[in-house]
């Protein structure tokens, strides 16, 4: 008599053919049935994307976790932009792409909302900003242009080595045509400009660009990012095709000028012999 709770272990052949055969002898030698048992393999658990447990209402509402609400209060006070990694130890989170993840969610919030306000990323970190639609208001209700006291003349200069850069003084004050040596020397104290080195002419004069204090004043990833920077920014490839157009053009009309002093010499000439 056979144990029907007795279990024997037999590794099953490829074939179906022989697992067949296999079968067969097995129940005639033993009268017991062989069964395939089959294990389904697979993980124990999965990761989630974040550890973060923020989530969204049916409403569209944001339901912020403790590690999102750190984020948003750190931001909210910073009075500069803040990078990633300081994020991270400042609102005690994992890393800098957890950072991304959870500005990333405030915005989607922001939008949703129609909130006042949106994260930015610019050249030196990550800044809560107002709308640009708030401009107008805020400069009202703010004073904010007084504060920064960036005069007219100032302003013009500062867009200037903005588009042109890297530019001289002698270039700025050729398209303003005033003198401008004073709004580059206060634009440099505010730490909007700074020297970016020095041109390969005579006297090596000083060439000037713009700071990563203006980039994070208006709010700019990079200096492309300025309005119809592609249309108005210099190109040097066009400035030394302009330079080498100027001197053919000087060549040309040196060698017209000679050719026509050879004219009038050989008319002189042509008038005494007769």
């Amino acid at each position: 008599m056979t144990n029907p709770f007795s279990t024997q272990t037999i590794r099953q052949p490829r074939s179906s053919d022989a697992w067949e055969q296999l079968r067969h002898d097995h129940r005639v030698h033993s009268g017991q049935q062989l069964h395939t048992v089959r294990f389904i393999s697979g993980p124990l658990f999965t990761l989630k994307d974040s550890v973060d447990e923020s989530f969204f209402l049916a409403d569209g509402r944001l339901v912020r976790s403790n590690r999102l609400a750190r984020l948003e209060a750190v931001l909210l006070i910073s009075n500069s932009a803040v990078t990633a990694r300081k994020l991270v130890q400042q609102a005690g989170l994992i890393d800098t792409q957890e950072v991304n993840q959870l500005i990333d969610l405030l915005n989607q919030n922001y939008d949703r909302t129609d909130s006042a306000f949106r994260v930015e990323q610019t050249a030196t970190g990550f800044l809560l900003m107002t709308r640009p639609a708030l401009v107008s208001w805020l400069d009202r209700l703010h004073q904010r242009q007084s504060q920064m006291k960036l005069s007219q003349p100032m302003m013009e200069t500062l867009t200037i080595v903005a588009y042109q850069q890297p530019v001289t003084r002698a270039n700025v004050e050729s398209i303003r045509g005033v003198q401008s040596a004073e709004m580059i020397r206060q634009l440099i104290d505010r730490g909007l400009l700074q020297v970016g080195g020095e041109e390969d002419s005579l006297g090596r004069p000083f060439l000037y660009i713009t700071s990563r204090q203006f980039l994070d004043m208006f709010g700019l990833g990079r200096v492309e990012d300025l309005p119809d920077y592609e249309t108005i920014a210099r190109r040097p490839e066009m400035d030394v095709e302009a330079e080498r157009e100027a001197d053919e053009t000087e060549s040309e009309d040196e060698e017209t000028e000679e050719e026509s002093d050879g004219n009038r010499t050989g008319q002189a000439d042509f008038g005494n012999t007769g």
